[in-house]
């Protein structure tokens, strides 16, 4: 028995009437007649008592009508499933994250794809950069978030967005009165910088930028994220820059931001890395979305 047998058995069935089913089936009678009498003596029972004008079902065929109907949902329904998943519209997205993106823009470009793409399960894993790279050549995600990821030739990279530094000043630090601070005010400022793994990372970047402006960053503190290091800013410990991404997102009492007054240079790319061999539609559908929003970004 195969599908096509199914197929005609339910025109028959529910046609009643072996001429309309070949019909529907753009078949001569003969070759109908014959597949209903083969599946008959297959399964040993007969479908179908012959009438004058048509057929009926017997009590036999009446049951196998409910077999075969429901066999022929769960077909069509397997056949949009893979089509659907071959189409990037179905499966599973597993993302790689880490660091102060996850407060504003990750979630917001997830948020798109999600509406966009229903059928499809994202789920999160938070990964440090060589964790992500490990993870992305062993297929255990299929895209990451991160900055300053050093190139490697077998991982792609699409920018997802160019972000202005803000600093993070308690709010009684003289500084705080400005509406914007000069990155060189920061000079004998003690500070917070973060994260404290993966280099080069955000805090080379911070001491590049103050060697440029011609001095040593006074680091206080490093520490694992901009959670931590906003709340230890808050308690006094020092200043601290972070990305725009987090300042429109993280509000810690105690604390105010500004942005750099004189230091256009002062930004940080946020890029998603994936499999540079990497052919599923799932992929392509997500990078839509990315170069979406940095088209936005830009845009704006």
């Amino acid at each position: 028995m195969d599908l096509r047998q199914l197929k005609y058995f339910l025109a028959v069935a529910e046609e009643l009437n072996i001429g309309r089913a070949a019909s529907r089936l753009h078949l001569s009678q003969p070759p109908l007649t014959r597949q209903i009498k083969a599946l008959e003596e297959e399964l040993g029972v007969e479908l179908f008592v012959r009438m004058a004008r048509g057929v009926e079902l017997t009590q036999a065929g009446e049951v196998f009508k409910e077999e075969a109907t429901n066999i022929r949902m769960l077909v069509e329904a397997a056949v949009d499933r893979v089509q659907r998943t071959g189409e990037g519209k179905l499966g599973r997205l597993d993302v790689g994250i880490f660091g102060s993106a996850i407060y504003d823009i990750i979630p917001k470009l997830l948020q798109v794809f999600r509406e966009r793409l229903p059928g499809v399960n994202v789920v999160l894993h938070t990964l440090n950069k060589a964790e992500q790279v490990e993870a992305l050549r062993q297929r255990r995600i299929t895209v990451a978030f991160n900055r300053m990821m050093q190139p490697e030739p077998d991982i792609g990279r699409e920018l997802v967005a160019t972000e202005a530094l803000y600093v993070v000043l308690p709010v009684e630090h003289r500084l705080a009165r400005l509406e914007s601070v000069p990155l060189r005010a920061l000079d004998g400022e003690p500070m917070v910088l973060f994260p404290n793994v993966g280099r080069p990372n955000f805090v080379d970047r911070v001491q590049d930028l103050c060697r440029q402006q011609g001095f040593e960053v006074q680091v206080a503190q490093e520490v694992g994220d901009a959670v931590t290091g906003i709340a230890l800013v808050a308690r006094g410990f020092g200043l601290t820059l972070i990305p725009e991404s987090a300042a429109k997102t993280l509000v810690v009492e105690g604390t105010t931001y500004r942005p750099l007054a004189d230091a256009p240079q002062a930004v940080v790319d946020l890029s998603c890395y994936y499999r540079a061999t990497d052919p599923s539609p799932l992929l392509k559908s997500f990078l839509a979305v990315v170069r979406e929003y940095r088209a936005g970004q830009r845009a704006d």
